[in-house]
């Protein structure tokens, strides 16, 4: 496992047991090296109940001039806060930093601005992973539930994903689309292409741009049921250019795998740490894996999707309104956005 992400295997232990060596290094390194009566204080967090939202934000406080770096900052108080008996939800421990910052000591600006840094790809791994397989075929055939080439299984799907009557945020496009009871799509959702994956809270929230009510937006968008990961490279972008994946898409190419088989062996490959329910083609290039997230806080699936994205994921899903691909849907071209695996034995 790279060091870029040390994954709690959410399918046995959803909190994921965390040591001081299950810290990346440069986290490590800096409590290391913290003055005797900082690193003390860092064990004192107290318990629910009693006080963890101060004691996060004192400790962010006193901590800031030792991390430059936000992000590792970040994992420490994740770290650090971890038997308190309570979930310390990312969003809190962001909060804490950011509004800490303007009353920490040291000779350093007042204000920042921080959110969560992404890995850097590991190529190498990519292809490792890429190289082991399995293709893109042989994870259709892995489909618990066999998928017909020419069926579409839009309805049974999104039944089976969502059960009841929730609110659903599908669209034929990302400004053409609505917000409305399951049951109110019956019938048509075969003809979208995008779909929030959770459940809406509301018709409609105000949009963080504008303040503007809109049937799309974070504020309505529910807790997250689904956290979608795609995969897509390429060896060249718009404007004919290689990117830096190109020497590593050819270097697959000569041993037979191709891009959507890459994409299939890193679902796959990600099937070990997350329950995976589904992976859809995008009807371009690209692979949706669906992975079942319902009831972990973003503190735990945070590690897997920085993992994911160490391994060539699009940071865009992570935020939760993010529209991803409706499975068995009509992409804008007229494709089909087909469904390749499927496995309802992972959900509820």
């Amino acid at each position: 496992m790279p060091e870029a992400t040390h994954l709690p295997k959410l399918k046995s232990d959803p909190a994921g047991p965390l040591t001081i060596h299950g810290l990346p290094n440069k986290v490590r390194t800096v409590f290391e090296r913290m003055p005797h009566h900082i690193r003390e204080f860092l064990g004192t967090c107290p318990c629910a109940g009693t006080g963890v939202h101060v004691w996060v934000f004192n400790a962010a406080r006193r901590l800031h001039r030792f991390f430059p770096d936000k992000d590792a900052l970040a994992q420490l108080l994740q770290f650090v806060t971890r038997d308190c008996g309570r979930t310390v939800p990312w969003s809190e421990i962001s909060d804490a930093i950011k509004n800490s910052s303007n009353s920490r000591r040291g000779p350093y600006p007042a204000k920042q601005t921080w959110a969560p840094k992404w890995p850097e790809r590991n190529r190498l791994l990519i292809e490792q992973i890429g190289l082991k397989g399995p293709t893109l075929a042989d994870l259709s055939a892995l489909s618990p539930v066999p998928l017909s080439d020419g069926t579409r299984n839009t309805e049974t799907i999104i039944d089976a994903l969502f059960p009841g009557n929730p609110l659903l945020c599908c669209g034929r496009s990302s400004s053409a689309f609505a917000t409305r009871p399951r049951e109110d799509w019956r019938g048509s959702l075969h003809a979208r292409q995008l779909i929030v994956p959770s459940p809406m809270s509301d018709l409609t929230g105000r949009r963080k741009s504008d303040g503007r009510e809109s049937a799309h937006t974070l504020a309505n968008t529910g807790p997250r049921e689904f956290l979608v990961v795609e995969f897509d490279f390429k060896e060249s972008d718009d404007t004919g250019k290689a990117t830096l994946d190109a020497p590593l898409l050819r270097s697959l190419a000569a041993g037979g795998v191709s891009v959507a088989d890459l994409c299939a062996a890193l679902h796959q490959h990600l099937a070990q740490y997350a329950p995976l329910a589904m992976v859809v083609h995008s009807g371009g290039k690209s692979l949706h894996g669906w992975f079942f997230a319902h009831g972990q806080p973003d503190a735990t699936m945070l590690p897997f999707m920085r993992y994911a994205i160490s391994i060539g994921a699009d940071p865009a899903t992570w935020t939760r309104s993010q529209f991803v691909r409706m499975p068995d849907g009509t992409r804008d071209n007229g494709k089909l956005q087909r469904v390749h695996f499927f496995n309802p034995e992972v959900l509820p």
